[in-house]
Order: structure tokens, then C-alpha cells, then sequence
């Protein structure tokens, strides 16, 4: 349900994070699947995501690198744009050929950065080319969005600036959607995979407001797990050290400018 500004309470906000948590118990049965299981059985898992066609892409300049191994890490951003009140569809789609026009046309890149958008509305928008098409085989469609880290993270811009108020209701619940369906598809635990841009780069982004509400999104994202019948596993990591966040110094004073939120590419990249 998409709340109004300004009356997406706390209240409301923790009902969209914990809710999942209420019907938890009744999914933890011993039979459930592990995460990384068969891909007919996870297609169960995916949100609505709107194509490239279908929010009007302009063609690439180039077609995206495509990596057999899927991701470790999925970075939580903000756009920087306003809160805007327009829930639509139309708005979403928008807004992502706004954020493209933006990355190719002054950032000079082959093609928007993230692998997927979320509007305040709540609709989920396929990012980067070749991004559907490689999650559903596992892969990773390597993105512009976090600097030095791009090969192994995958990106999700949340509309609006969140320096100090939260997201609506349906961003959250699209949100807790799209990281479950991610770490179902690559056998992720939320407890480690989901983080903020600013973990790995020297950034605001994506907010206080949103970032603290990371270690919920991440609980939320298990509980949604597990009413789906999927045990988040609870082994210990497996990924190079250079790959783990570096949790740098927050900027006091960072300028926030629409679709320019810190650093996406790296001498690394």
C-alpha cells in the first residue's frame, strides 16, 4: 500500500519489515529447501519486475558483461532524487529512463548503472542490459554503481533521498521482495549479503533514514525466506577478503544532487 508523505509512520514501517516474521513459524519445517536450489522451483520467489521494453530503455552502446558466478553482495541505494508523492507506474518507468539518460548522456556510460530500481510506489524496474536474464541463470550482469566492487555486488536504487526520512511502505515491501528473490536465486544469507553503498565507499548514501533500517530489512528478507519454505543458511562465508565491507568514513557535508550519490566506479572496475 503506498502511504502519503509524511504518514509513513514507524508504526507502519516496522509492520512492512516484521510482518513476514508473524507467519514465520509456520514455514520452518524441516523439509524446507535450501537457498540455490533448482531454478523452476525459485522463479516462485520473483517479484513483478518491469523489462527494459517495458519502462522504454534506450539501447545500450555496449552489451553488459555477464559473469558465470552470481553475486555476493547486494548494495541498498538511494537515488538522491526527491520523495515524489506520484505512485504511478508511469513515474517508475520515468524515473528509469531519467536515471539512463543521466549515466549514459553525462556519465558517459554504456548503459544505466544498477541492475534494478525500485519506485516509491513500490514498482521494480530491470536495471543494466542482460540483468533478468542473468539472475535467472545465476550469473551476474557486472553494473556501475559501487566503485571497486562492481564484479562481485549487485545494486538496487531506491527512489528518493533518505538522509533523514524512510522510504514508503511499498518501496520496503517491494524492496524485501527483490532481496529475498536475490538470495534465493545465489543461496545468499541476508544477515551478510544485504548493505549500504556507503559500507564500501565514502558516502552518505543511501541515507541515514534507510540505513539504519538495514538490520530489519535483513531480518524481514529471512522471514520472507522462510514463509516461502527456504532455510537461509547459517554457514560461515566463503568469499575472498577483498570482497568483505570496508565500512569507510561517512561524509558530514556530501552534496546531494539528483542521480549523484558517491562513487560507482573504481580503479578496480
Amino acid at each position: 500500500m503506498c502511504v502519503p508523505e509524511g504518514q509513513d509512520s514507524a508504526v507502519s514501517r516496522r509492520t512492512v519489515l516484521r510482518g513476514a516474521a508473524v507467519t514465520a513459524g509456520a514455514a520452518l519445517l524441516a523439509g524446507a529447501a535450501d537457498l540455490g536450489g533448482a531454478p523452476d522451483a525459485l522463479a516462485a520467489t520473483a517479484p513483478r519486475v518491469y523489462t527494459r521494453a517495458e519502462w522504454g530503455a534506450r539501447a545500450a552502446k555496449s552489451g553488459a558483461q555477464v559473469l558465470a558466478n552470481g553475486p555476493d553482495r547486494i548494495v541498498v541505494h538511494h537515488t538522491a532524487t526527491s520523495n515524489s508523492t506520484d505512485y504511478s507506474t508511469s513515474h517508475a518507468a520515468a524515473l528509469s529512463r531519467s536515471i539512463q539518460r543521466f549515466h549514459m548522456d553525462t556519465n558517459g556510460w554504456a548503459d544505466i548503472g544498477q541492475q534494478l530500481t525500485i519506485s516509491r510506489g513500490g514498482h521494480i524496474m530491470e536495471g543494466r542490459n542482460r540483468t533478468l536474464p542473468a539472475i535467472r541463470d545465476g550469473g551476474h550482469v557486472v553494473g556501475a554503481h559501487v566503485a571497486d566492487h562492481n564484479s562481485h555486488a549487485l545494486g538496487i536504487e531506491n527512489e528518493g533521498t533518505y538522509t533523514s526520512s524512510a522510504p514508503t511502505d511499498a518501496l520496503l515491501e517491494s524492496l524485501i521482495a527483490t532481496c529475498a528473490w536475490l538470495c534465493a536465486v545465489y543461496g545468499l544469507n541476508p544477515a551478510q549479503a544485504i548493505v549500504g553503498h556507503r559500507d564500501y565507499n565514502v558516502t552518505a548514501c543511501p541515507g541515514d533514514g534507510l540505513y539504519k533500517m538495514l538490520p530489519e530489512l535483513r531480518s524481514g528478507t529471512s522471514a520472507r525466506l522462510r514463509t516461502l519454505g527456504l532455510r537461509v543458511p547459517q554457514r560461515a562465508e566463503d568469499v575472498p577478503a577483498a570482497h568483505l565491507p570496508g565500512f569507510p568514513a561517512v561524509p558530514s557535508d556530501e552534496r546531494v544532487a539528483p542521480f549523484q550519490h558517491g562513487p560507482a566506479v573504481g580503479d578496480l572496475d
